[in-house]
């Protein structure tokens, strides 16, 4: 099922309500003006809910599942129905908002 590509601008969070960035966005692939996302991107995550509590807060992400038929760069493209994992916690990433006008299987 098609969904949204992710890019730069995208709301994306972590399940304690941590803003995550891309660190390497794909810079000759623009949606809405801001590069794309791939699957090869690793995310920085800050003010993660967990710190202050004995657990780890989530400090960085990775995606693992994303588009399958469309790449950039030769990786594939991280989309809003794909899954990431947040390292220490191996909680999910949450995308919120993205641009809608690019889908990708």
């Amino acid at each position: 099922m098609p969904a949204p590509v992710l890019h730069l601008g995208a709301t994306v969070l972590c399940s304690h309500a941590g803003q995550a960035t891309p660190l390497a966005p794909f810079a000759r692939v623009l949606l809405s003006g801001q590069p794309a996302v791939t699957l090869t991107s690793p995310y920085a995550i800050a003010a993660c809910a967990l710190t202050g509590t004995p657990n780890p807060p989530c400090v960085t992400a990775q995606w693992m599942t994303g588009a399958t038929r469309v790449m950039a760069g030769g990786a594939p493209v991280a989309t809003m129905t794909g899954m990431a994992t947040c390292i220490p916690t191996g909680t999910p990433l949450l995308p919120v908002a993205a641009q809608a006008r690019v889908l990708a299987t």
